[in-house]
C-alpha cells in the first residue's frame, strides 16, 4: 500500500489527535482535528490503511501544507 502524508489545509492548532501510531483507519476517518479561527477542521484518512507516524500534538501549532500524519 502506498504511503499517505497528509498535510494541513490551514495555519492553526492541533485541537485534538485521534488517532495512536499502529491504528487501522477507515478511508474519511478523521484523524486530527484542527482549530483555526475558532473553526473546526478535520485532516481525514483519503484511504483505509495503518497510521505509520504521527507528526503533530496536541496544542502544536502547525502551518499550512505541514504533514500531520503518515498513514500506509
Amino acid at each position: 500500500m502506498p504511503q499517505s502524508r497528509l498535510q494541513s489545509d490551514v495555519t492553526g492548532t492541533v485541537w485534538k489527535v485521534e488517532v495512536l501510531v499502529g491504528d487501522r483507519v477507515d478511508a474519511d476517518q478523521t484523524l486530527v482535528i484542527l482549530e483555526s479561527m475558532k473553526m473546526e477542521i478535520p485532516v481525514s484518512a483519503p484511504h483505509a490503511g495503518t497510521v505509520l507516524e504521527v507528526l503533530v500534538a496536541e496544542g502544536e501549532a502547525v502551518a499550512e501544507g505541514q504533514d500531520v500524519v503518515v498513514i500506509g
